[in-house]
């Protein structure tokens, strides 16, 4: 099995006297789980793992864009347990010395297949996978951010591992795996705070539907639904935009507390934290689940032409 198997909760405290603020709940450092497979890559990608070797699959077979730290997980987990990874990203134009993820994709491993967006958009259609199957026999097909049942469930996982006087959980969203996990793992008492990473409140249909897929119950999913809160307004101006004051404010967590953020999930979702914490009253104890992304923000310091963790 890839990694820890219970990634720790810490006491979590950043404060401002410029703002008058002080932030104090616990954070979930599911960052710590593994260098490369860290956080919400490591839970949504090791049942999909293990049913690969239960299967006698030669290789795992997934999809990203350009910047996907889904990419780089999946090229170092698979080579971690001696799987052999295809990764097909989106963009025609790029190949793999395009940017510094598709790079260390393609130095772990990672067959790497460059197509169309339009043929991207298809990634989900049984008429496409069908033809990568043939393509590539002996092959298990794992979606975009492991966005499967097995991922949904290795996500329900964290719940198990919090003590139960937590009501409230903060998690960041990209395909809303993950949060469709923590919804399916909560208790009755809590409420799952999903932060979007993207633009549109498209975010709730995409979580009910992952649940549905997962459950064929829509009683139940209507039930695991009320315990969701969905956020869209913290997105910084749109996908892996940035701003001084969120580049400003990961910096600042890092100085004080040691604990990196990126810029595009992340640091967005404690910076909306910060923003309405007067707003956040808690019934018990407040955790702030660390989905990692610390990989892919190494690689962003280029793009921004700053230094994220100024004394790293």
């Amino acid at each position: 099995m890839l990694g820890i198997q219970v990634s720790p909760l810490e006491e979590f405290r950043y404060h401002s006297k410029e703002e008058n603020l002080c932030l104090e709940f616990y954070i979930k450092r599911d960052d710590l789980i593994h260098p490369i497979v860290s956080g919400n890559k490591w839970r949504k990608l090791k049942y999909s793992i293990a049913k690969a070797e239960q299967n006698k699959n030669e290789a795992i077979l997934t999809f990203g864009g350009a910047l996907s730290n889904h990419l780089v997980a999946t090229a170092a987990a698979c080579k971690e347990v001696g799987l052999k990874s295809i990764g097909y990203v989106r963009g025609e134009e790029l190949n793999e010395h395009s940017n510094p993820t598709l790079q260390q994709c393609a130095e772990l491993g990672m067959e790497l297949h460059f197509i169309t967006r339009e043929e991207y958009n298809l990634k989900n259609e049984k008429f496409y996978t069908d033809e990568l199957h043939i393509e590539h026999p002996n092959v298990y097909i794992v979606p975009e951010g492991g966005a499967n049942y097995y991922g949904i469930i290795g996500c329900s996982e964290i719940i198990g591992e919090l003590p139960e006087d937590v009501s409230d959980i903060f998690v960041s969203a990209g395909t809303g795996t993950t949060a469709a996990g923590l919804l399916m793992g909560s208790r009755a008492h809590q409420t799952i705070h999903i932060v979007s990473a993207l633009k549109g409140e498209w975010m709730e249909e995409e979580v009910k539907k992952l649940l549905m897929y997962s459950l064929f119950d829509e009683e139940a999913v209507d039930e695991l639904m009320q315990r969701a809160h969905f956020i869209y307004d913290a997105h910084c101006g749109g996908y892996a935009k940035t701003n001084p004051e969120l580049i400003e404010f990961i910096q600042k967590v890092y100085q004080q507390t040691g604990v990196k953020l990126d810029p595009v999930y992340t640091g967005k979702s404690m910076l909306w934290i910060k923003h309405n914490w007067k707003q956040c009253s808690p019934t018990g104890r407040l955790v702030f689940l660390h989905t990692g992304g610390v990989q892919g923000a190494t690689f962003m310091q280029e793009k921004l032409a700053v230094n994220l963790y100024p004394e790293s």
